[in-house]
């Protein structure tokens, strides 16, 4: 009889290491964080390291003593690498390989091998390639040494290891060349921008922390059909999609990709165009996992976000998601919000207050308007349905009789 053989791929164990430079700081939630970006990209955490320092060392992270601590944890728990929980230089990386003699990786590697293996269109797999191009170009010696330790695993998704054998001309080459394709794109995006700006379809963003539950509310809102887990950056791929508020007005629902504390550069900077979806959007809805401890630091790392990004004046609706899950009710406060809601989007609470006061919002945008159209000019009723808020309609010897909230660019029009 033929025997089969199974082969299974070794899950990576590994110590995750915080370097804390004051008292209270958040280095040790930062670490949880990191916990679970770790069991994301498919890794197992063994133990959690958080070594208390003025400053990062400079050339291995942490200071001698930890590495001689981290060397025999190793050894005992039977890690096969560590992940730092900040963004390693290329010395850092180099000089902790050389004193443990395991794989060593950083948040930003995981983040990147996350995004990796989440973006599904053409645009996100050439924005993270470049981001990953970008990273492993300044750490191209370290890293290679570090991933041929371990078939697989975290940091070979995407590009992989094939990329990391060119020499640093090709990797430039091929840098350039995505640049260029992502210049494209940017340019398709601020053309399709220019499109929507003169069809006055209002546009609302959503933004947030990863898995507070944007891609729920998208969900529940226009049946987007995207996907739903509760796992750190489940959709990667912002969606638009078209929604009919119960007024008749049409407005467009975007999501965005979600933050997170210590975002990399090079994925803000790859994902830019995406991003800057809120820059033009009309009304931003923050979402908030209320039920979580952070919850005050996440919306603080959004908001931080935004400005970098550019995103200012916008009116904000800030929805306190997860309410299901909480014990006791806090007092939930957003003071940089114009409305605060409290939802349970799952279970479809707080949604019709949300569509409410996206009404409004939309409401005091717009001017009133009355006239009496000719019958000959019927085709003008359905541009304010579409596009405004038709509260009289009627229809006498001398025309149609309207009277109507309008957005300024229908009112030109009229």
């Amino acid at each position: 009889m033929e025997k089969t053989y199974e082969i299974k791929e070794e899950e990576e164990k590994v110590i995750l290491v915080g370097v804390a430079t004051h008292n209270n700081d958040d280095t040790m939630e930062s670490l949880l964080e990191l916990k679970d970006l770790v069991k994301t990209a498919g890794a197992a955490t063994l133990e959690m390291v958080v070594q208390n320092r003025e400053s990062i060392h400079p050339g291995t992270y942490v200071g001698k003593g930890k590495i001689e601590e981290l060397r025999i944890m190793i050894d005992e728990l039977g890690a096969t690498g560590i992940v730092c929980d900040d963004e390693l230089s290329p010395a850092q990386l180099k000089n902790l390989e050389d004193e443990l003699d395991t794989k060593v990786m950083d948040r930003t590697l995981v983040i990147l091998d996350i995004f990796a293996d989440r973006a599904k269109t053409s645009e996100g797999k050439i924005q993270v390639e470049l981001a990953q191009l970008k990273y492993r170009s300044a750490r191209l010696v370290g890293l290679r040494s570090s991933l041929s330790r371990l078939g697989g695993g975290i940091g070979t998704r995407g590009p992989g290891e094939k990329k990391l054998e060119m020499d640093r001309r090709l990797i430039k080459e091929r840098i350039a060349q995505l640049k260029r394709e992502i210049q494209d794109m940017k340019s398709h995006r601020e053309l399709a921008r220019v499109q929507r700006s003169k069809n006055p379809c209002q546009v609302v963003a959503i933004v947030g922390y990863t898995n507070a539950g944007k891609s729920t509310l998208l969900n529940k809102l226009t049946g987007a059909g995207v996907l739903e887990e509760d796992k750190l950056f489940a959709t990667l791929d912002p969606t638009t999609r078209n929604y009919k508020l119960p007024s008749g007005q049409q407005v467009m629902f975007t999501d965005t990709v979600g933050f997170i504390r210590k975002l990399p550069h090079h994925l803000i900077d790859a994902f830019r165009s995406t991003l800057e979806e809120a820059k033009y959007a009309d009304i931003l809805i923050h979402v908030v996992d209320s039920s979580n401890p952070q919850m005050d630091s996440h919306m603080h790392i959004v908001y931080e976000t935004l400005a970098n990004l550019g995103v200012e004046d916008k009116k904000i609706i800030t929805l306190f998601n997860k309410q299901d899950k909480l014990e006791e009710k806090p007092i939930l406060k957003d003071f940089k919000a114009d409305y605060t809601i409290d939802t349970s989007i799952k279970f479809n609470k707080g949604l019709e207050e949300l569509i409410e006061r996206i009404e409004d919002i939309l409401r005091d945008q717009k001017i009133y308007f009355q006239k009496t159209f000719g019958y000959n000019e019927a085709g003008n009723i359905q541009l304010i349905r579409k596009y405004g808020e038709l509260l009289t309609e009627e229809y006498k010897g001398e025309g149609i009789y309207v009277e109507a909230y309008v957005p300024l660019e229908i009112y030109s029009k009229l």
